[in-house]
């Protein structure tokens, strides 16, 4: 029986570590243009205890996001042993282009999935290649596109790449700044004849009062010199977004999946926000009248920061490689992909291995 599976993952992550002591020189302002009331060691360290982030990664000056979306995607295919001219769709999740380090102006023409293919050398003019524009859930709806076009009969293998140079697009004066790292996570879907794959999936957009809860907008610092736009976020509004919507929708995609809450193995959940993916975590347990089992959620923001669409394949290529000590997976176990993000989007994936 055929069945659409990961077949090979890979993931780029930049050499450029940036601690969060590094922040100790900032002025932070609130977005009426106040100064914080608080010195920059103790909002670090208020920080630190809700969002987890001890360190994050930039990309250096020399790349652009279309560079290490490719350098991801590179191990992806030769992780899957494939030949990639065999490749149907290369769907390249992203939010912001290639933002160059001396620029100011967003850059997507051609499509970044234009350029990875271009930069691939692949020649088949029969493997299509698009962007993803879906927030930091982007890479899991890529992984539902291509589950859709194989399922179609109108593909057999898909790359799906995440990427995002989010540090070309902070606002230096804003503390969430402080939230927000570079990445690249690509993974290798193919229809195989073999047991498992993707079980069900779900996805939703709120945007009737949420759409506007991540945007773009002008520095928070008065002393700003021009109108530069830089990604901003209503935090509070999306913590408490995120619990009442994200536990209900993994909730459904389980039990869509016909798989059981003991069934799972690992929670692959976006890297937003330590306090806020263990508390929906733990309300999706809830549901269930479960308790949150203790090793069910592998986070690496405390050392990557977030990425937005490159966390999860990136997460999810690190614990395959043996990042995770004493932690595993086998044949035949039962995962979940889950993600929040700008839009406001939800979306979850049932995955056997």
């Amino acid at each position: 029986m055929n069945n659409i599976k990961i077949v090979g993952v890979g993931s780029y992550i930049p050499d450029i570590i940036k601690k969060n002591e590094d922040f100790l020189k900032s002025e932070f302002f609130n977005q009426d243009e106040t100064a914080f009331d608080a010195p920059p060691e103790v909002i670090i360290k208020k920080f630190k205890a809700i969002t987890g982030i001890e360190e994050r990664r930039y990309v250096g000056s020399e790349l652009n996001m279309s560079d290490i979306a490719t350098f991801a995607a590179e191990k992806a295919i030769k992780d899957s042993g494939i030949d990639p001219e065999t490749l149907d769709y290369i769907i390249v999740a992203h939010n912001f282009g290639d933002v160059s380090h001396d620029k100011q102006q967003a850059d997507t023409v051609p499509s970044i999935a234009s350029r990875v293919k271009e930069k691939l050398q692949i020649e088949n003019p029969s493997c299509v290649a698009y962007d993803l524009l879906f927030g930091c859930p982007g890479w899991i709806e890529g992984c539902i596109h291509s589950f859709a076009f194989m399922k179609a009969g109108m593909a057999k293998r898909c790359l799906i790449i995440g990427a995002e140079t989010l540090s070309r697009v902070v606002d230096p004066n804003d503390r969430d700044s402080m939230i927000y790292s570079d990445g690249a996570g690509a993974t290798v879907f193919e229809n195989i004849d073999s047991s498992g794959g993707i079980l069900a999936h779900k996805s939703a957009t709120y945007a009737k009062t949420e759409a506007n809860y991540i945007y773009f907008d002008k520095s928070f610092s008065p002393k700003r010199e021009d109108d530069r736009a830089y990604i901003k976020m209503y935090g509070r509004k999306i913590y408490n977004f995120a619990l009442s919507k994200v536990p209900e929708a993994m909730k459904s995609c389980l039990e869509e999946s016909g798989k059981s809450i003991t069934d799972l193995k690992k929670i692959f959940i976006h890297q937003a926000n330590e306090k806020m993916d263990e508390a929906i975590v733990h309300r999706f347990f809830k549901l269930f009248d479960k308790e949150t089992p203790s090793d069910i959620m592998p986070m690496s923001i405390n050392k990557l920061g977030n990425s937005s669409v490159a966390t999860i394949p990136t997460l999810y290529d690190m614990f395959l490689k043996g990042n995770f000590e004493h932690e595993s997976l086998k044949l035949g176990d039962t995962i979940m992909f889950a993600s929040v993000g700008a839009g406001m989007n939800i979306n979850a994936i049932v995955y056997e291995i």
